[in-house]
């Protein structure tokens, strides 16, 4: 267990509030390919500040649509650290292996340096970072990110390098579809629909070390057996 994951497991421990800030694109943005759904960020607010009881924590979704690392980065300030944060979750990628769109073509190695930029400054804020890979995708109906693979790859190639806590959700995607596209859990090519967001809580639950009592444990059987019938 890394030193990060350590400390966010004691902090949770405690009755100290944490303020969670979960950025990214259009996938932690979550709106209208759950069809109405929660998003996992709405999925880990209940589990959290309910199912868990930590009433006073405060969770916060910066995510939007369309966004790269590098927009994140310009506006860091925003996104994150105006926030205080004692948590800052990371899921990006799905924009940035585009190769067609209005945003110049990066590599790995280009992204890779913007995420590790990310989780230096997450660090200088005091907060935990947290990194996620992208979900695994559709490439033959969205060619234009056959490149995401490689890009998951960088995510954990900054996590490894900079000892950060990951989250592997393109990898636990590819598990849920055995090996093929996990179509079940996708609402298009590459938005995760109602049951694509259950399984990303659920993932993030598992990593982080995030149960409820219980007594008070609805929200991940639910969330569990939402991904099951799907799969």
């Amino acid at each position: 267990m890394n030193a990060d994951l350590q400390r966010l497991r004691a902090a949770l421990e405690s009755e100290r509030p944490l303020t969670w800030v979960l950025t990214g694109d259009s996938i932690t943005h979550g709106l209208l390919h759950t069809q109405g759904a929660r998003n996992y960020v709405d999925h880990l607010h209940e589990l959290i500040r309910g199912d868990m009881g930590r009433v006073q924590d405060v969770l916060i979704n910066t995510g939007i649509s369309g966004w790269r690392v590098v927009l994140l980065l310009e506006d860091f300030d925003r996104r994150v650290a105006m926030w205080r944060p004692d948590v800052v979750t990371l899921m990006i990628g799905t924009n940035d292996c585009s190769d067609a769109g209005v945003f110049p073509v990066v590599s790995p190695a280009q992204f890779a340096a913007s995420v590790t930029e990310f989780v230096r400054r997450v660090r200088a804020t005091w907060a935990i970072p947290v990194l996620q890979t992208q979900p695994a995708i559709d490439v033959a109906n969205a060619p234009e990110r056959a490149r995401i693979a490689d890009f998951a790859q960088a995510i954990r190639d900054v996590a490894a390098a900079e000892d950060a806590i990951l989250v592997d959700q393109f990898a636990k995607f590819a598990e849920l579809g055995a090996g093929d596209v996990p179509h079940s859990l996708l609402d298009d090519p590459f938005h995760p629909g109602d049951a694509g967001h259950a399984a990303l809580t659920l993932e993030i639950a598992r990593v982080l070390g995030l149960r409820a009592p219980a007594a008070s444990d609805r929200v991940l059987p639910d969330l569990t057996q939402r991904v099951a019938r799907a799969i």
